[in-house]
């Protein structure tokens, strides 16, 4: 493997791995703008404007850009979280010269007022969607209460009002804020040649216009609340729960996941063997989220609703002794399956170019899979105890969603 790096004239950063044993390559542009860059009255532009970047371009038609992805055999798509925006392909590496110049033509889009009004209902039909599952109307209601004002509990896809009221114009000032090269950074990986790649990519975008743009980095203040919701669909009792945790940028997120997975793996951790394994909850799941400067613990279970108070009981034991009960061999499970699931991901180039352009978006630098491991087998009790002592589940925000009006 050989890592190469370099910046575009307009501060477009391209960084790639070249794996010469590949049989296959894949070329993602990483967009460092989401839900928590946005502003309130434009709750859901990134993810909006994520969806117009297939509608057609100056050169193609929104049927040009499917037709001519399925022409290359591209397993293609995109995806808008709260901190980034990204576009992929994964390619036989002879079509990753089509595959850039597609990828680079759609990230400069029409965004045609008729366009724009047509997939504004498409945005709208997905937020009713979203808001018929019990699991994602406990998350956004947890997440807003955590982080109160701050953008990072902003929702995704925004809010039904929110999205009714926003403007195309209001969507193209973002666009030419937040999609500036200087705040792009694109990721190869695979048998790639990467200075002809880094060629394609500059003629395809070296003529975009840099902006003045920075994330504005602004303290989260975690709350402790709780909040119970019904809902006359649900069938199960659901509660979700959100703490502090470490960030993208903190050492001790390699000891989080860890303790993550010892606590709310799904197969094998000790909510599993407390509540799955007994037929007592549906679901039970731990999660660490890192994000940038910050992070939280994720918590989530659901159950049949006779058994709430128990199953409620079994977890609020099981994040309040979580110190308490560590044990080595616990931690090895643990460390042993993320290890494994960290290779599988990577093994693929369409996986290590995620991995590798999500890296440089939070570290701005490189870290070799193997470098990855090390740290992560590295982890032992002593570090899961002091993460634990400096992150101990609390204050802690939990959300309830129970069957009835």
């Amino acid at each position: 493997m050989q890592f190469r790096h370099t910046t575009l004239p307009n501060g477009l950063t391209i960084i790639g791995e070249v794996n010469d044993a590949a049989h296959t390559c894949a070329v993602g542009f990483f967009v460092k703008t989401g839900s928590r860059d946005e502003v309130k009255s434009v709750m859901g532009v990134s993810h909006f404007l994520e969806h117009m970047m297939f509608k057609g371009t100056e050169r193609r038609t929104a049927a040009d850009v499917n037709r001519d992805f399925d022409r290359i055999g591209a397993n293609y798509n995109a995806s808008t979280s709260q901190e980034t925006t990204a576009y992929w392909a994964h390619v036989l590496p002879e079509y990753l010269p089509q595959a850039i110049d597609l990828l680079g033509d759609i990230l400069r889009p029409s965004l045609r007022v008729e366009d724009f009004d047509m997939e504004k209902n498409v945005i709208l039909e997905e937020i009713g969607m979203y808001d018929d599952r019990p699991f994602w109307v406990a998350y956004e209601k947890a997440m807003e209460r955590y982080f109160g004002e701050h953008t990072l509990g902003f929702r995704i896809l925004g809010t039904t009002d929110s999205i009714r009221a926003l403007k195309r114009d209001q969507m193209m000032d973002y666009f030419n804020e937040r999609y500036s090269p200087n705040n792009i950074v694109v990721s190869l990986a695979g048998k790639i040649d990467f200075d002809r790649c880094a060629e394609m990519i500059d003629k395809a975008c070296g003529s975009w216009k840099p902006m003045k743009i920075a994330r504005k980095y602004v303290a989260a203040k975690p709350t402790a609340a709780e909040e119970l919701l019904h809902k006359k669909s649900a069938n199960m009792h659901y509660v979700l729960g959100v703490s502090e945790a470490p960030s993208a940028q903190d050492e001790m997120r390699y000891a989080a996941a860890v303790l993550a997975n010892v606590l709310g793996d799904n197969d094998g951790s000790r909510l599993y063997w407390d509540l799955i394994d007994p037929g007592l909850a549906d679901e039970a799941e731990v999660a660490h989220h890192p994000f940038d400067r910050t992070g939280v613990f994720m918590y989530y279970i659901s159950c049949p609703p006779g058994q709430a108070a128990r199953v409620e009981g079994i977890l609020e034991k099981a994040l309040d002794e979580a110190a308490a009960k560590l044990k080595s061999d616990e931690i090895e499970r643990a460390v042993s399956k993320i290890a494994m699931d960290l290779m599988l991901q990577n093994e693929r180039p369409a996986g290590r170019m995620m991995g590798l352009g999500g890296q440089w978006i939070y570290l701005q630098r490189y870290e070799s899979l193997e470098a990855e491991l090390e740290r992560i087998k590295a982890v032992d009790v002593d570090a899961v105890r002091a993460l634990i002592e400096k992150y101990p589940f609390r204050p802690r925000t939990l959300v309830r969603l129970t069957p009835g009006d």
